[in-house]
């Protein structure tokens, strides 16, 4: 009976930790769908838990803004970061399957340098990043947002791991055997076990690149390239007579779309990729 009485308590507590964080992570995604539809004069007046009348009036302004090309920065976004992940995942899985099933003298000194990358942070090889794409001829383009997405560090070992616990080697001998060359074993028998750890990884990448700002903004110039963090941060920075907080809240709104939409599609591989084949270890 007490045995009993210590687990109910467990379960009450875990369910009251539970209701506590998904308001917290609610929260503010609730105040930004109450703001959008807000004027700013309304929101002026400081916080509300009711919304307001001004949704269309909001939505209309943002997309009829001629000085704002919002539904080209929404096209612009969609295309580097669906690239991005895309290219992302597979040259990331294909660099960790060929240190995964290939034996070879430098195997652990490539793994280290792989992961000495993984610690470098974006800035400080930003200028050197601006330079040689200048010289490409690639400036105010978006192709160096794609690009670079080819190497990642980060997710390499996310899929490195996977293949550990998740992907035997007797089954790539057994392919290699049957006479599978190494990209046909790789893209009809590691892939579709690898497509947990690719689903995950794919909405990782997909939302960093969808938020990232500090590169779009070093390299993107003109404004039909400008993807939507730099169009938001435009509508920041604007003079005090033409501020509104009004279209600001749903710009923010409607550049989170996409990537709830791409969770929702994506979402019922992440506990399977997330878990890394722990059931299976």
């Amino acid at each position: 009976m007490k045995a009993n009485g210590n687990d109910r308590l467990r379960c009450i507590f875990a369910h009251i930790v539970l209701v506590v964080l998904s308001f917290m992570c609610l929260f503010f995604f609730c105040i930004l769908l109450i703001n959008a539809t807000r004027s700013h004069a309304d929101l002026q007046k400081g916080f509300s838990a009711l919304p307001g009348k001004s949704f269309f009036e909001n939505l209309n302004r943002v997309a009829n803004d001629g000085t704002f090309p919002m539904f080209r920065g929404i096209i612009n976004s969609l295309l580097v970061s669906s690239c991005s992940a895309a290219l992302c995942t597979y040259f990331s899985a294909l660099t960790a399957y060929g240190l995964y099933a290939y034996d070879f003298k430098l195997k652990k000194a490539a793994f280290a340098f792989i992961m000495a990358i993984l610690i470098m942070p974006t800035q400080v090889t930003a200028m050197g990043f601006l330079r040689l794409i200048t010289k490409m001829g690639m400036y105010d383009s978006l192709l160096p947002l794609v690009i670079p997405s080819i190497a990642s560090p980060a997710v390499f070992y996310f899929m490195f791991s996977y293949m550990e616990s998740s992907l035997p080697l007797s089954l790539v001998e057994a392919a290699r055997i049957d006479g599978s060359g190494e990209f046909k074993t790789f893209n009809r028998i590691v892939l579709p076990i690898m497509k947990p750890a690719i689903a995950v990884q794919a909405i990782f990448t997909f939302v960093g690149s969808w938020n990232n700002y500090f590169v779009p903004a070093l390299v993107i110039q003109s404004k039909n390239k400008m993807t939507v963090p730099i169009l938001i941060a435009t509508l920041r920075g604007a003079d005090y007579m033409s501020f509104d907080m009004g279209k600001i809240y749903m710009m923010i709104l409607v550049a989170i779309v996409p990537i709830i939409l791409v969770y929702l599609l994506l979402s019922k591989y992440i506990i399977a990729g997330v878990t890394l084949g722990g059931v299976k270890g």
